[in-house]
C-alpha cells in the first residue's frame, strides 16, 4: 500500500539526488567557490569548527544555527539557504499572513509607476511598520505545491517564502521584467514541466532580488548572453517585495493605497 501525504524531507532529498538534483553540500560548495572560498575558509568566517562545515559538504544535514551563520557570510538571505537545504523556514522567518500575497503583487504593480525616490519612501514606510505576532500558522504547501526536488522547485519555494504564489509571482515577473506568463506556467517550473532556461533564470533572480550569477553558480545554468530587460527600479521593487513579506494583509493593503496616492501627486 502506498502511503498518502507529503514525503519526509530525507525521502525528498533522496529522490532529488536520484533525479540529478544535488544535495546541500554540493550547492554550498558551488556557492562558496563562486565567492572564491573553500569550505575551510567558510568555517573560519562563520567561526564554526572546520569539521562541521566539511561534514555538511560531505552530505550531512546542516543545523538551523549553522544556516543562520552561513547566510550573511555568503551574502544570502537565511530563508533562501533553508530552501537550498530542503528545510522548512522557521516561524520567525516564514511569511506572516498568506492573504497578504495578493496585496503585495498589487503594491508592486502600483509602485512600478513611481520614481525611485518614491519607491524608497514606500520601503521606509514598510520597514517602519510594527511586526504583529503570528495569529495562526502559515499554511503548508498544498498538494500541487509539493514538488519533487529540482532547481525550479527551489526557486518557487524561495518565492513562496516571499509570500508569492504562482499567480502573484507571474504578476511580479511581468512588472519587473516585462515577461507575461500564466500562473499555471509558474507552477510548471516547480514541477519540472517547464525547464529553467537561462533567460527565465535571470528574470526570476530579478524578482527574488538574488544576483543572477549566484543562481547560475548554484544551478549550473549559464546566464543568457544578453541579459533580459528589467524595470529601471527592479532592485528597489524586489526589495519592497522582501520588506512586506512579514506584514499583515491590512498593512500591505494600506501600503498599496499609499502607492496609488503617490502616483496621483
Amino acid at each position: 500500500m502506498i502511503a498518502s501525504g507529503p514525503l519526509p524531507s530525507d525521502a525528498l532529498i533522496e529522490i532529488g539526488e536520484m533525479m540529478g538534483y544535488p544535495g546541500f553540500g554540493v550547492l554550498l560548495a558551488r556557492l562558496a567557490d563562486h565567492r572564491g572560498l573553500s569550505l575551510g575558509d567558510l568555517s573560519r568566517l562563520v567561526k564554526v569548527p572546520e569539521v562541521v562545515v566539511q561534514e555538511v559538504g560531505d552530505g550531512a544535514e546542516p543545523s538551523p544555527s549553522l544556516l543562520l551563520r552561513l547566510a550573511p557570510a555568503l551574502g544570502w538571505r537565511d530563508v533562501d539557504l533553508f530552501v537550498l537545504a530542503g528545510m522548512p523556514a522557521p516561524d520567525d522567518l516564514a511569511p506572516l499572513d498568506a492573504d497578504a500575497g495578493s496585496w503585495a503583487a498589487s503594491l508592486i504593480n502600483q509602485a512600478t509607476w513611481l520614481p525611485p525616490e518614491r519607491i524608497d519612501e514606500l520601503r521606509q514606510r514598510a520597514q517602519s511598520l510594527p511586526q504583529h505576532p503570528r495569529i495562526r500558522p502559515f499554511p503548508p504547501p498544498r498538494p500541487y505545491e509539493q514538488y519533487e526536488p529540482s532547481f525550479g522547485a527551489a526557486i518557487l519555494r524561495m518565492l513562496a517564502n516571499r509570500n508569492l504564489k504562482w499567480v502573484n509571482t507571474a504578476k511580479c515577473l511581468l512588472c519587473l521584467t516585462g515577461l507575461g506568463l500564466a500562473g499555471s506556467t509558474i507552477g510548471q517550473i516547480g514541477r519540472g514541466v517547464k525547464p529553467l532556461s537561462p533567460d527565465l533564470l535571470a528574470r526570476l533572480a530579478t524578482v527574488l532580488g538574488i544576483p543572477a550569477d549566484d543562481l547560475a553558480a548554484v544551478t549550473g545554468i549559464s546566464l543568457p548572453d544578453n541579459p533580459p530587460p528589467t524595470h529601471p527600479a527592479a532592485t528597489e521593487l524586489a526589495g519592497l517585495i522582501w520588506d512586506v513579506r512579514r506584514l499583515t494583509s491590512d498593512q500591505v493593503r494600506c501600503l498599496r493605497d499609499d502607492a496609488e496616492s503617490l502616483r496621483s501627486e
